[in-house]
């Protein structure tokens, strides 16, 4: 990729904070994709979604790029320059439900 912005000093090794919108399953609700913080690793849900918790962490925080975290994805977003990047460097992958699972059973012994 050729193409960046000075946002990607922001971008950090990150872990996900969850596999899930942890907000949205407090509240019971639904969300609809997953975007995960480059800076921190806080996994939240999109705008598509009713709650946009990925949006309200980035109004928090300051933090101004996410990647998408679903499986395949590889594009990222920067918030204060409204830019799209595909692919964008420093999305983790997400791992299969299972391949998460086994991973958490192997880290617990």
């Amino acid at each position: 990729m050729t193409d960046r912005c000075e946002h990607f000093d922001a971008i950090r090794p990150v872990t996900p904070s969850a596999q899930r919108c942890e907000a949205c399953a407090a509240l019971g609700a639904r969300w609809t994709r997953l975007r995960i913080c480059l800076t921190c690793g806080h996994v939240g849900c999109c705008e598509d979604s009713v709650h946009a918790h990925a949006l309200a962490h980035h109004l928090e925080t300051g933090h101004p790029m996410i990647g998408s975290f679903e499986r395949g994805e590889t594009w990222g977003w920067c918030y204060p320059h409204r830019r799209y990047f595909d692919p964008m460097p420093g999305v983790p992958k997400r791992r299969a439900p299972l391949a998460h699972l086994v991973h958490r059973v192997l880290r617990r012994r």
